[in-house]
């Protein structure tokens, strides 16, 4: 099992908008969508989640969505927290059901609890450090790289 895409597919949607905002051009669901290689309905529902967060603003009749912030304000974390669906300090979970009977079964949960938590800490602790301007100034780097 993994964390679904939604949170890279987030970024890649933003780092859109926060490199097209100095162009000035208006970003549709179906140019994003276009990027990303997906369906505008999926683009849709992840802005609905950005513009719930207060991470964008989406202006159907003019056709565009804005970031609200700009690019070094907006943390990954943000974002995560934005479009995944994950309370706090359940990231992980274990199975819910194990055999009670069973030595390992009735302690294996409070024996990850503890490791489990401080991960998920770490995790949010470097998502927390790192902004949207970072990734475009690395999504340029890259580019020039290849160049």
């Amino acid at each position: 099992m993994q964390i679904s895409s939604r949170f890279s597919v987030a970024v890649h949607v933003l780092s859109l908008l926060a490199m097209q905002q100095e162009d000035d051009v208006l970003l549709t669901s179906e140019r994003m969508a276009g990027s990303v290689n997906t369906n505008p309905v999926v683009i849709r529902r992840l802005l609905g989640q950005l513009k719930k967060a207060g991470l964008v603003e989406v202006r159907p009749a003019s056709g565009g969505t804005f970031l609200t912030r700009q690019p070094a304000a907006i943390s990954l974390l943000d974002v995560y927290r934005a479009v995944e669906v994950v309370e706090e300090g359940q990231l992980f979970s274990v199975h819910d059901k194990p055999l009670p009977a069973c030595l390992v079964g009735r302690n294996i949960q409070a024996a990850l609890d503890t490791t489990l938590r401080r991960a998920q800490t770490a995790m949010e602790q470097v998502l927390a450090g790192v902004t949207l301007q970072q990734v475009t100034t690395e999504i340029l780097t890259q580019e020039n790289l290849k160049n």
